[in-house]
């Protein structure tokens, strides 16, 4: 065998044992099992947090069915308290194992990147060997040896180094591809770490609103029931008042339904617009509707979906869509209405809200997808307790109006809602999945 093709036979058989970065790996695999640690250490303390923020869930429900009286109020607006500084303090340890994961992945992609360089550099070594051989010919080379089985030594040789080339370039291949879900997880985990960031701005609002809401509680009812009873009292009569008129205003809106523009009744195309709930009143002629048909402009009708849930529990839009328009009709001294709400256009005809927000996450023209959070769940409005109401609209029949431009009686002012004509609303439990 000549000098030149043993040496390259020898670099095809030494490069992929030095192409492992042995010594330089060793640190990085030390630092990227290190994070793995603190990651696993991180998700045992979200497990922790997760069954303390349950205990809160399952003494709110309990709150939550009781008789409504001050002093269950301050116990509800209490454990919410709780509840969301533990969320806080999920989504503050969700962050840093965020953090953690992007850090690992850096290591790796580095490492990767490396390996990448390594087995480049020995294929281009293994290319230069082999080519430097290849200038003699197949009979050059039988000639060049004085027995046949010095030439098949040499031919074997030159077999061993192309399957050692044809090898490399099967590893450097797969290094890629790895390199390149590393970085497409990467993406995906800054995402996540932009959504938690912006969760942890939220919560913290939902957290003020619930101390601010406590301390006005605490001032108008001056700690007695008969107070706090006689404020519930008001609030409901001038709720009453601001939804005869506008059923009244909205009994007289023109709008025929075509069929043809909205799913098919039955089609299952939202989403739940909450993780975990419990309905507390239907669409339509509900028990309730019927005994306080006057609430309802004389028909005893729920244009929606009632959904019990604590406060601070993120409201997560149903179907993807444009955000057309947010309100608080609390901003407005008089309205006991909606208090924060959304309304989502979507493109297959409909219509969605979200009302009795305590924070609201998203603006007006704002594309959002299936599960985005678009606010968080609160007690706004005439609500009898924190929940959300969930309307669905044709999306052709719903218009945003001033309160002002149809009361002729409230003292609700110039603060925006969205107005339907009757035919306009749909039973939203005919395009949600199974109850």
């Amino acid at each position: 065998m000549s000098y030149r093709l043993f040496v390259a036979f020898l670099v095809g058989l030494i490069i992929p044992f030095l192409s492992t970065g042995i010594t330089p790996s060793v640190f990085a695999n030390s630092d990227i099992d290190a994070l793995r640690n603190q990651i696993a250490e991180r998700n045992n303390r979200l497990a922790e947090i997760q069954k303390e923020i349950d205990k809160y869930e399952a003494e709110l429900k309990k709150v939550g069915s009781a008789k409504k009286t001050l002093q269950n109020a301050i116990r509800e607006l209490e454990l919410e308290r709780k509840k969301i500084n533990a969320e806080i303090i999920k989504t503050e340890n969700q962050i840093k194992a965020a953090d953690l994961s992007i850090n690992k992945l850096v290591l790796e992609i580095s490492k990767t990147k490396r390996q990448i360089e390594e087995n480049q550099e020995a294929v281009a070594s293994i290319i230069r060997a082999e080519y430097q051989d290849s200038e003699m010919s197949l009979l050059e080379q039988l000639l060049s040896n004085k027995k046949l089985s010095e030439f098949w030594n040499t031919y074997e040789a030159h077999q061993k180094i192309r399957n050692t080339l044809a090898d490399k370039i099967v590893n450097l291949q797969s290094l890629k591809e790895e390199m390149e879900a590393q970085r497409r997880e990467k993406e995906a985990k800054r995402k996540l770490l932009a959504g938690l960031k912006k969760k942890y701005t939220d919560q913290n609002k939902v957290l003020i609103n619930n101390k601010q809401e406590q301390t006005k509680l605490l001032e108008v009812t001056k700690k007695e029931e008969k107070n706090y009873q006689q404020v519930l009292a008001t609030k409901k009569k001038v709720r009453e008042e601001i939804e005869r008129e506008l059923r009244e205003f909205e009994s007289k809106l023109q709008f025929i339904l075509d069929p043809n523009t909205i799913p098919p009744s039955g089609t299952q195309v939202f989403n739940w617009p909450l993780a975990s709930f419990v309905i507390t009143q239907f669409f339509g002629g509900t028990e309730f509707a019927a005994r306080n048909a006057a609430v309802y402009g004389g028909r005893p009708y729920h244009s929606g979906l009632d959904m019990a849930a604590p406060r601070g529990t993120p409201i997560l839009a149903a179907l993807s869509g444009t955000v057309r328009a947010t309100g608080n009709t609390d901003a407005v001294p008089g309205c006991y209405s909606w208090g924060k709400w959304t309304l989502i256009d979507h493109a297959n005809g409909l219509a969605t809200l979200y009302a009795h927000q305590s924070v609201i996450s998203v603006m007006p023209g704002q594309k959002v997808n299936t599960g985005d959070i678009i606010g968080y769940v609160g007690n706004t409005g005439y609500s009898t307790g924190p929940h959300l109401h969930f309307t669905v609209y044709a999306k052709e029949g719903v218009k945003v109006r001033k309160f002002n431009e149809i009361k002729t009686v409230t003292s609700c002012g110039p603060a925006s809602t969205p107005v339907a004509a009757t035919d306009a609303y749909l039973d939203p439990m005919l395009y949600l999945p199974p109850y």
